[in-house]
């Protein structure tokens, strides 16, 4: 977790602050994520063969897994500690809700 980075709760619901440095890693994962998926479309466009296909779409996957664990990973320093410290112990049922959609 980068230096001040945290959530708070704000006019429309909780929000999470990242650094510009975390900002700036998360865009340019999901950019190179989302350039993947259009290589992906342009496989079955050009009638690619399946098995390359689908190791294009793991590797997919496995960049999106790696970007929700950075998330994840500053939600628990952050959010999830800050709501515990104040008392806010429905946070942890919050958390285990996230991991098992995660997990899925």
């Amino acid at each position: 977790m980068e230096a001040g980075d945290h959530c708070a709760a704000g006019g429309h619901g909780r929000r999470s602050h990242h650094s510009d440095e975390m900002k700036r890693n998360l865009i340019t994962r999901l950019n190179r994520i989302e350039g993947q998926i259009r290589g992906v479309k342009g496989l079955i466009e050009k009638d690619t063969y399946c098995d390359d296909v689908l190791n294009q779409i793991a590797a997919i996957q496995s960049a999106l897994n790696s970007v929700g664990k950075l998330l994840l990973e500053g939600h628990m320093k952050s959010c999830v500690v800050e709501r515990i410290e104040a008392g806010e112990y429905e946070v942890i049922d919050e958390l285990l809700v996230t991991v098992h959609k995660l997990l899925k």
